[in-house]
């Protein structure tokens, strides 16, 4: 069985929305798209690097789908980033996009959780979503994430769809590896591991 990995970009109160531009999700009247690009530098670009340096497949959402297709595909072989997104086997999750023209594009139109399950049976690269703040919620609320690469940005945002929002299940995380970034990025792996272990500091 292959692993199902969540790659986002989060602020310290969990906001996941809009990283990368105001345009990119500025539903529900969120005007702080674009939140993360100061923080940008050649560390966080060698991390990306590394975590997406193996054969992956994607796992969209509509709108990262959307995003992803109109912007990668002009960047061309040249674009080591570019090159292998362009080149991986896509699923994108939609019940109204028709026609997904990115190379190598299949569409799941219903029965989601059942798909996801069966893409991650058997052995392969793992799967990896980027953005796709919907669909995350429906791994999140059905235990299908196996781990998160997660990049902790050291500013708050107060409002704005969360990564580990209303619904998740309760899970235990085990974190395997961290870092910090000049500009105080935390890049932090974590994966699954049980349940939520609970216990009390009460005096007996």
């Amino acid at each position: 069985m292959r692993k199902l990995v969540v790659l986002s970009f989060m602020s310290l109160d969990g906001v996941m929305q809009a990283p990368g531009g105001p345009q990119e999700d500025p539903s529900s009247g969120f005007k702080l798209g674009g939140w993360s690009v100061g923080y940008w530098d050649d560390f966080l670009g060698n991390v990306m690097g590394e975590q997406m340096g193996k054969p992956f497949d994607l796992l969209l959402g509509r709108k990262t789908y959307e995003i992803f297709a109109a912007h990668w595909p002009r960047l061309g072989k040249d674009d080591p980033v570019a090159s292998k997104l362009n080149s991986a086997r896509k699923y994108v999750v939609s019940t109204t996009l028709r026609n997904p023209e990115w190379a190598n594009s299949t569409l799941i139109k219903s029965n989601v959780v059942r798909e996801i399950r069966k893409l991650k049976e058997p052995d392969g690269p793992e799967l990896q979503v980027h953005g796709s703040g919907n669909l995350i919620q429906t791994l999140l609320k059905n235990d299908l994430a196996d781990e998160f690469r997660l990049k902790i940005f050291p500013v708050t945002l107060g409002r704005g769809k969360r990564l580990f929002a209303e619904g998740s299940i309760p899970a235990g995380l085990r974190l395997v590896d961290s870092k910090t970034s000049p500009k105080g990025v935390i890049v932090a792996t974590y994966t699954r591991e049980g349940e939520v272990k609970t216990g009390s500091f009460a005096i007996q």
